[in-house]
Order: C-alpha cells, then structure tokens, then sequence
C-alpha cells in the first residue's frame, strides 16, 4: 500500500464538513425539470377572454399564414429563411397551427385589463372562470394557462389581486372540481422579496381553504423591475426571491417595456435585443441555473398586422431567434400572426443547428470522437434540443433515429441524464 503523510481520520474529519453543502446543493440545484416546456405565452385581457378565444387565435394564426406566407418560398422572401429550411419547416408550420399551436395562455388581470372598479372586476374574475370549465369540459383548453394577477407593487391594488384570484379559484373549483393540470400564476412586478413571501403565504391559505394539495399553486415571477435584478442593498434578487418561493416559483419571465422604462431608456430604445435587457437575461439565467425554473423572454409590440406584416413578421423572427440563440427558449405573443413566426423561428433554428449538433451526438455516444471533444454536459444539452424538437413538432422520430442514430427513448433518456 503506498504511504501517506495524511492519516486518515484528519482527512474524513474535514471532508464530513462538506456533507452539509452536498444536501444544500442538492436541494437547491436539482436540475431540469421533466415537464415539457411551452415555446410561448400568450397573454389576453380578461375581459376579451370567452369561449372562443383558443379557437380565435388558432384560426387568425393559419389565416394569417394561407394568406400571407403560402409557400415556402414566401418564408424565404419574408423572413430570409434558407430555401431548403424554409421547405422543410413550411408543412410542419402549416400542421402545427392546424392543430395545437396555443401552448400556454393567460387571462390578464393586470396591464392589460386595469383596474375597472371592484363590482366589475369580480364579476368577470368569476366568469371567465366559467369560460375556463368550459374549455376543459370540451378538451379545449391549452396544455398550459393560468391567471396574470395584480401585483403587490401597489398599495391599493394589493387587496383587489388577492380578491381575484380568490373568486376566480372559487368559482372554477366549484364547476370543475378540481385544480387543472397545466394550470399557473404569474405574479408581476415584484420589487422586493417580502412580496413574494405574502404571496407564497396567500397560495398556500387557499390550499388550505379550497382542499387543495399542499405547493399545488404554482407561479412565475416577472422580471420587469430594476429591483428584480439588483435589490437595494445591491444583492442580486433573483435567488432571494426563488427562495422565499418556498418551491413553488415554475419561471422567471422577463417583462421588456416595465424594465427598459425602468432603466430610463426612451421609447426609441425599448426593445428586446437593448444591452440592458440582455443584462437582466444574464442574471435570470445564472439565478435560475440548475433548478429546474423555465426562463421565458418578453414580448415585441410591433405587430405583423394591416401594411405591418412583412416588418412585424421579420422584427419578430429575428428577435425570436436571438432568443433562441441565448439560451431562452419561451417568449411572450401578443397577437396571433406572431404565432406564425413563433414556429418559424423554433423550427428553423433548430434545423439550421441540427446537422453539426447530430454529428457531435453521435461521437459522443460511440465513443468514436471527432473534431470536436463534448463534455457530458454538453451532450445532455445536444440531446434536450432534439427532445424540444420532438415535443413541439419540429421533427418526428424517424428524422431523429436518421440524425443521430438514437430512438426517441433514447435520445429522451440522454437529455435526462
């Protein structure tokens, strides 16, 4: 045995200390969650929300591409997409607003809809929890909604956001009976961790009250305000803020008009690609490492509508893909036409990428090397974008077994592991 100058008692009794940051990492970090994530979140106001709102935004979303991008050759003109990627992407984009393109919906509570009084906001906080039922009873609702409640932010309003969520839970519990799968909360603009801590107290008295599972209500966090990012004894808030979600907390959205204004820019400057949104990205995305919370990016407000499609369609695109690019890949909608360019960009972007990425897969799980040398992390992060793919319809099994040499079980497995 070979000799030490160490003796080993020495040893264990200052690795033990460690013990305690292993169970610390473990249940702070504990990786990627299995559910699917949405590529987008649409946002309505509550009261533009009835019982033909999913289908309205399905049906303007393909008429909007049979009418102004019908061939392939069209995406090419428009959004400057590669001929044979535009080719290749057309059908599955036709197919996917056909049949399911709403992934995640909220009715809007806040922005969108302001403040009407209290009589008025009760009785539509009520009914449109009866539009909800409604959609679940006829297998119409999307994977994936919820509710945009008021925010603490303001004095005044902090009651009628606690009142809302509480008559429209009542009301949908009482004519479903149950709390729906998919179902989230988005709470906006928080400015200091003490907001999220009463709101997490206010999820879990409802719970109580309405029979619910304990940490059922889940909710995202807006990062909207400077103080989201850098709080005011100059910590970054984002961890704070995770933590006193108490588990709860599902995404971080970023809000990009709230938080350019915040930070003085003017309105010339308040878009999604300005270096002050990508700072807040940057933080959101350290914050969020490795616990399992989705990122969403924000919205654009040019809108690809009257003479504006071609300049909104392609402002659109090109933000969408950028997003892509830097690791964010949910991002808001606001009008159905941008569903069009929404899955224009997701799929191309991934068949621009797919080829190379294949490729580098494919010699990490043979062994065989290659010009590039991956780490496990990056092929885990190699085989979670073709399990995207396949979930939101950018691809099909067979092109992945064809890509890379893997079955879906498999390729799904390595973007587990």
């Amino acid at each position: 045995m070979a000799r030490t100058s160490l003796e080993t008692a020495e040893v264990n009794r200052r690795l033990a200390r460690l013990s305690a940051v292993d169970e610390h990492i473990a249940a702070t970090y504990p990786g990627a969650r299995a559910a699917r994530q949405p590529v987008h979140t649409c946002y309505v106001p509550a009261n533009k929300v009835d019982a033909d709102t999913v289908r309205l935004w399905e049906r303007e979303a393909l008429a909007a591409l049979d009418r102004d991008a019908a061939r392939p050759e069209d995406l090419v003109d428009i959004l400057g997409m590669d001929p044979e990627i535009a080719r290749a992407v057309h059908p599955r984009l036709r197919a996917k607003l056909q049949n399911s393109p709403l992934e995640d919906l909220r009715i809007d509570f806040e922005d969108g809809y302001g403040n009407p009084g209290d009589e008025a906001e009760d009785a539509e906080a009520e009914r449109t929890a009866g539009v909800v039922a409604d959609w679940l009873r006829e297998g119409a609702a999307p994977a994936n909604f919820g509710l945009r409640v008021k925010s603490f932010d303001t004095p005044q309003l902090r009651a009628r956001s606690v009142r809302t969520l509480d008559v429209f839970l009542t009301a949908l519990l009482q004519q479903h009976g149950s709390l729906p799968e998919g179902f989230v909360l988005t709470f906006p603009k928080v400015v200091d961790v003490a907001q999220v801590e009463v709101f997490v107290e206010f999820l879990g008295l409802f719970e109580q009250q309405l029979g619910l599972p304990a940490r059922s209500l889940g909710f995202e966090i807006q990062v909207e305000t400077t103080q989201s990012i850098v709080d005011s004894e100059g910590r970054l808030a984002l961890p704070r803020f995770l933590r006193a979600g108490d588990g709860r907390v599902t995404g971080l959205h970023f809000g990009t008009y709230d938080y350019t204004a915040g930070c003085g820019l003017t309105a010339a400057h308040q878009h999604l690609a300005h270096r002050a949104c990508d700072f807040a990205r940057h933080v959101m995305q350290v914050s969020a490492a490795g616990t399992g919370v989705f990122l969403s990016d924000g919205s654009t407000n040019v809108l690809p509508v009257g003479d504006q499609v071609r300049h909104g369609w392609r402002t659109h695109y090109d933000l969408t893909r950028r997003s892509l690019e830097h690791g964010f890949y949910q991002g808001w909608d606001l009008h159905p036409a941008q569903l069009v360019t929404r899955y224009a960009a997701v799929f191309a972007a991934f068949r621009d990428s797919a080829p190379a990425e294949a490729a580098r897969l494919s010699a990490y799980t043979s062994a065989s090397g290659g010009a590039v040398l991956d780490e496990p992390a990056t092929a885990r992060a190699l085989a979670a974008s073709f399990v995207r793919a396949l979930d939101n319809g950018g691809i099909d099994a067979t092109e992945v077994k064809d890509l890379t040499g893997l079955s879906e079980p498999e390729i799904r497995k390595l973007g587990r592991l």
